[in-house]
């Protein structure tokens, strides 16, 4: 068994759904790992993880405008020490995921034909993340 682990960075310009699917596979195709297990991790309680279609941008379009619907900036929080995106930025992360178990065989992540990992940016201003990568496996 083997085993490493990485740190992306990733700058952000405000919500939006920003491609890691690249730098993740290219990261995992250099440990030499032919079949393990991939996790992504956002340290982030204000950004999440999603894995969603890559072939559509109408779907990222969507998914931006469900969740400013389901959590408008505008709503009566308690917590706005960071502006007014602040806590609806938290309950966007709760809502969706911050950790991702991905397959790994014959030395990739094994995403399906239209499936892409995204960092889920929830917050309107530029922030710089850090997704943490760990993969364990044999060659």
């Amino acid at each position: 068994m083997k085993q490493a682990i990485h740190t992306l960075r990733i700058g952000t310009t405000g919500a939006a759904l920003y491609y890691v699917t690249r730098p993740i596979r290219d990261w995992v195709g250099q440990q030499g790992i032919d079949i393990g297990l991939l996790t992504v991790w956002c340290r982030h309680t204000s950004a999440s993880l999603i894995v969603q279609e890559n072939a559509d941008p109408d779907v990222q379009a969507d998914l931006l405008e469900f969740f400013r619907r389901v959590v408008p900036e505008a709503g009566r929080y308690r917590h706005d020490a960071e502006g007014p995106d602040d806590m609806p930025a938290h309950i966007k992360a709760a809502l969706t995921q911050t950790s991702l178990s991905i397959p790994v065989r014959q030395g990739a992540p094994t995403l399906g034909t239209w499936q892409a990992v995204y960092l889920f940016e929830h917050r309107t201003q530029h922030q710089e993340r850090r997704l943490d990568l760990h993969i364990i496996g044999a060659a």
